[in-house]
């Protein structure tokens, strides 16, 4: 979703909105929007860290056989 897409809020979640966006010295719009862009940046993050895990090198793998039981 991004920042400039228009979100469809009932009115108590808008009341509710209202007064985090009072609490935090902004308008309600500006609020929205700062909400949008954490969303993103969040959505952007999670994206990067799901990178497929690199297998193990060949000492981690020497180290890991040595360990197992006989």
């Amino acid at each position: 979703m991004s920042v400039k897409e228009q979100v469809r809020l009932s009115e108590g979640q808008r009341a509710y909105e209202a007064k985090r966006a009072a609490k935090a010295g902004v308008s309600l719009d500006k609020w929205l929007s700062m909400k949008a862009q954490d969303r993103e940046k969040l959505v952007a993050a999670t994206a990067k860290s799901a990178e497929p895990a690199k297998k193990p090198g060949f000492f981690a793998r020497l180290m890991e056989r040595a360990q197992r039981p006989l």
